[in-house]
């Protein structure tokens, strides 16, 4: 942190030497742009970053990717991480018992709007991209470490009725990375959404998976819950420049 600290510092004693706009007149012939990092979405989470989240819900936690970042962020947070896949879930759970004792819980499941047993398709080259719906061919040629995949039959519960019994305590945040299928994740969990105050979740722009929920009809899934959409936290791009998914921050008034 300190480090970080003292490149920005340094930066800052450029500033009253050069103007600025020299100095991104500068970057802009090597194609660069600069961002101070307190302002950057990936850092300020869209304004997020100074709510008192003090539980986190991330759905398709994959190996703790988001979770290790974000416990950090919101270092009196509990987490609820649901993961369905083996192998991602062994390390998902090694790290949560390295955590405080109940800080962590990570659930082996997928969550959906049922609770059944299902079939889900492992990609064996990249795991977090694995899919309970099956991918198109834009997918293939856009991420072609994606074609090598299995069948595996896991678990699906609904996020109501597995945190059902469980005490969250707001602020809560819900992250979903789920890969196109969002709409079901809420419709079996709408007393959980319900009750939070902000979800981030992946949403895709082109076709990547079959039946995958569209971004209008998720900004109207969400307004029904008293949700509005809040901006892009990041955002994916194609060969040809054009935004493929993002991330984006949907933020309900809990005042109302």
């Amino acid at each position: 942190m300190q480090s970080k600290d003292k490149k920005v510092n340094k930066w800052s004693n450029v500033d009253h030497l050069i103007p600025k706009a020299a100095i991104q007149k500068f970057f802009n012939i090597f194609g660069l742009q600069i961002l101070r990092k307190k302002n950057t979405p990936l850092y300020t989470l869209l304004g997020l970053k100074n709510m008192p989240i003090r539980t986190i819900i991330d759905i398709g936690a994959n190996r703790g990717q988001f979770a290790k970042s974000i416990s950090n962020m919101f270092p009196s947070a509990r987490l609820f991480c649901f993961e369905p896949l083996p192998e991602p879930y062994t390390e998902l759970q090694k790290w949560a018992k390295r955590q405080k004792k109940g800080r962590v819980s990570a659930i082996n499941a997928a969550i959906g709007m049922e609770n059944r047993e299902i079939t889900m398709m492992l990609h064996e080259e990249h795991t977090p991209s694995s899919s309970i719906l099956p991918i198109t061919e834009k997918t293939a040629e856009l991420y072609p470490q994606t074609r090598r995949q299995k069948p595996i039959q896991v678990q699906q519960k609904t996020l109501d009725d597995i945190l059902y019994n469980e005490k969250l305590e707001d602020l809560i945040l819900i992250k979903m990375d789920v890969q196109g299928y969002e709409d079901r994740v809420i419709a079996g969990g709408r007393h959980v959404f319900l009750k939070s105050h902000a979800c981030i979740t992946e949403i895709s722009i082109d076709m990547l998976y079959q039946e995958q929920a569209s971004f209008p009809g998720l900004i109207d899934v969400f307004a029904n819950l008293g949700y509005r959409y809040g901006g892009n936290i990041h955002q994916a791009y194609g060969p040809d420049g054009h935004c493929v998914f993002f991330d984006a921050l949907f933020i309900r008034d809990i005042s109302q």
